[in-house]
């Protein structure tokens, strides 16, 4: 986890769009970096969240699509549009139903 942070926190190649995000609205930039933080640990050890009802929150997959959308610029929101992709089937059809997928591309 150290080593994901320094990444985040240091900047990367989007390093200039991560800092207009942050300067513009930074409740959503540290809300992005917590949801990648959880989601790394989600996928190292999924015993730390075994549950006997896996639905426990949901979400607007409309609302995160249009945001991820927005955000393409940030390496952050590519990085978990990426993760969310490649682990969670039901965001995967919900993207590749969208009529204007362009958007995201």
């Amino acid at each position: 986890a150290a080593g994901l942070w320094t990444v985040f926190t240091l900047g990367g190649v989007g390093s200039k769009a991560s800092a207009q995000l942050e300067q513009c609205s930074p409740l959503a930039s540290q809300s992005l970096l917590l949801l990648l933080t959880l989601f790394y640990f989600f996928i190292s050890d999924n015993t730390a969240f075994s549950s006997s009802n896996p639905h426990a929150f949901q979400i607007n997959f409309n609302s995160l699509y249009t945001a991820l959308c927005d955000q393409q610029k940030s390496d952050q929101a590519t990085l978990l549009l990426y993760m969310l992709l490649h682990q969670n089937s039901n965001v995967r059809t919900y993207v590749l139903a969208r009529t204007d997928i362009e958007n995201l591309v």
